[in-house]
C-alpha cells in the first residue's frame, strides 16, 4: 500500500468554482409557482444569503473562511491511498494503477460533512439556530447533526422510512450528536418514503419556523463547491506521487456531491475522463429524462434542470440508501448531457462483489454507496489490463461500511437481489 498524506498546513484555503468556468451558462432554477428563474429572495427563507451568493456566484475560486477550515482540520486532508493489494489480487501489472481518496476518516464517516460544516458556519452566522434536513441512508443526517453541534444549533433530520426501520444505528449516531430523527413521511406510516418525501418533509418543517433554515446535503450548487476540497487534495498528492493525472476519475452518483467533489477540479483536465456511478434500480443518469423537474415529491423546491426519473419516482429498496434519489445535481447532469462526463449503472450484488474483493484487500468494509465506485475502478482495470494500455484510475472512497453490516450479512447469505 503506497498511502500520500498532506500536512494540515495543505487544506485548500478556497474552493473550486466550476460555474464561470462551463462552455456554456448552467440553466436557472424556476420558481414553483410561476415557473420564472428563482431569485435570492425566492431562496432567503431556505437559506443565508451566503450560500445563496455561493449558489450563483461568477467568482472561479471562493475562500474557505478560517472557522470552517479549523473544524475540517480534525480529518482534513485525507489520505490518498494506492490499492497495491486490490491490484495484486486482479493480476493488474505496473502500468495499471488504482487510487482511492480516503474520506472515509471524517468524524462521521463519509465525504458528507465537508458541505455540512461550512452550512452549519454560515447558518450559525446568520443568527439562525435551527436546521432542518433529510436523510436516505444516514449520511447526510449524521453529518449535519455533527456539524451542528459545533455551532450549538438545534439539527432536525427527516430520515427516510425504511432507512429509518432498518438502520436504527444511524439514528443512534445522529442523537449522539444532538440531532433529532423522524421517519419520513410524517404524515403517511404505511409509506416507504423517498428522499423526494423526506425533503418534501424538512422543506416544510423550515419555512414555518422564522428560527429554521433547511440544508441539503447534495444536488445544489454550493454543496459541490464544498466537496471539492476533495479533488483539489487529491490533485496535490497525485503529483506527489508521481503521477501526472489520472485517465479516469470515478465516484458514485446519488445527487451528485462526492462524485462533484472529486470530479470537479479535473473539469479543465479534458483528457481526464469522468464517470458516474449509480445503481441499476435508480438509474437516473443512463435511462432519465433531462427536464425541469422538482427536487422534492410535494413540489415545493424550486424546479431544477437535471436528469430525473421523475420527482413521484419511488426505488426499490436497496442498501445503496444514499443513492435513491429521483434526480441529479443540475451541474452534473449538465456535464452529461454535454458529453463531458460518462455514466454506469451496476446492480447492488454486482457491486458487493467488488466490495468484498476490496475489504479482503485493502482492509477497508465498503458503504454500499461506495461499492460503486469500487465496482467501476475494477472493471476499468481488468479492462485497461486486456488492452494492454496504461491506466491511472482515480476513485472516491466516500464512506466506510462498518454500519451497514446487514447489507454484507444479505449478500454474504444469498439474501441480496437486484
Amino acid at each position: 500500500m503506497t498511502r500520500v498524506n498532506l500536512p494540515e498546513t495543505e487544506i485548500p484555503s478556497a474552493w473550486y468554482n466550476v460555474l464561470p468556468r462551463l462552455t456554456s451558462p448552467m440553466d436557472p432554477p424556476l420558481h414553483p409557482g410561476t415557473r420564472e428563474p428563482v431569485g435570492p429572495d425566492d431562496l432567503a427563507p431556505l437559506f443565508p444569503m451566503s450560500l445563496i451568493e455561493q449558489e450563483m456566484s461568477p467568482q472561479p475560486w471562493i475562500d474557505i473562511p478560517g472557522e470552517v477550515v479549523d473544524i475540517l482540520r480534525l480529518w482534513r486532508p485525507t489520505p490518498l491511498v494506492r490499492a497495491t493489494r486490490l491490484e495484486a489480487a486482479l493480476g493488474l501489472p505496473d502500468r495499471v494503477r488504482i487510487w482511492f481518496k480516503d474520506e472515509s476518516v471524517s468524524p462521521a464517516g463519509s465525504h458528507k460533512p465537508n458541505t455540512a460544516v461550512p452550512q452549519a458556519y454560515y447558518n450559525a452566522k446568520d443568527g439562525i439556530r435551527r436546521l432542518t434536513t433529510e436523510t436516505g441512508a444516514g449520511q447526510w443526517g449524521t453529518a449535519l447533526s455533527f456539524a451542528c453541534a459545533q455551532y450549538d444549533i438545534e439539527c432536525m433530520v427527516y430520515m427516510v422510512r425504511t432507512s429509518f426501520e432498518k438502520k436504527p444505528y444511524r439514528k443512534t449516531m445522529m442523537e449522539v450528536w444532538g440531532g433529532q430523527v423522524l421517519p419520513s413521511p410524517v404524515a403517511d406510516p404505511n409509506h416507504p418514503g423517498s428522499l423526494g418525501t423526506a425533503i418534501s418533509d424538512a422543506v416544510a418543517d423550515a419555512v414555518a419556523r422564522e428560527d429554521s433554515h433547511y440544508a441539503l446535503g447534495s444536488v445544489l450548487n454550493h454543496v459541490l463547491l464544498h466537496q471539492t476540497v476533495i479533488g483539489l487534495e487529491a490533485r496535490d498528492q497525485l503529483k506527489i506521487a508521481g503521477e501526472k493525472l489520472p485517465d479516469v476519475v470515478i465516484a458514485p452518483c446519488g445527487g451528485g456531491s462526492n462524485l462533484g467533489g472529486l470530479a470537479l477540479p479535473f473539469y479543465e483536465d479534458t483528457e481526464v475522463r469522468l464517470l458516474a456511478v449509480e445503481p441499476s434500480s435508480c438509474p437516473t443518469l443512463t435511462q432519465g429524462r433531462f427536464e425541469y423537474d422538482f427536487g422534492d415529491t410535494a413540489g415545493m423546491t424550486p424546479l431544477l434542470p437535471m436528469y430525473t426519473l421523475g420527482h413521484d419516482f419511488i426505488p426499490p429498496t436497496i442498501h445503496a440508501g444514499g443513492l435513491r434519489y429521483h434526480g441529479d445535481a443540475p451541474i452534473v447532469s449538465k456535464l452529461v448531457k454535454d458529453g463531458r462526463m460518462e455514466a454506469v449503472a451496476y446492480p447492488q450484488t454486482a457491486c458487493f462483489e467488488a466490495a468484498l474483493l476490496f475489504s479482503r484487500t485493502e482492509g477497508k468494509v465498503p458503504a454500499p454507496e461506495a461499492s460503486h465506485g469500487i465496482r467501476a475502478a475494477i472493471d476499468e482495470a481488468l479492462a485497461a489490463k486486456e488492452s494492454g494500455e496504461e491506466k491511472v484510475i482515480l476513485f472516491n472512497y466516500c464512506g466506510h461500511g462498518h454500519l451497514d453490516l446487514a447489507a454484507y450479512d444479505d449478500y454474504l447469505h444469498g439474501r441480496m437481489v437486484d
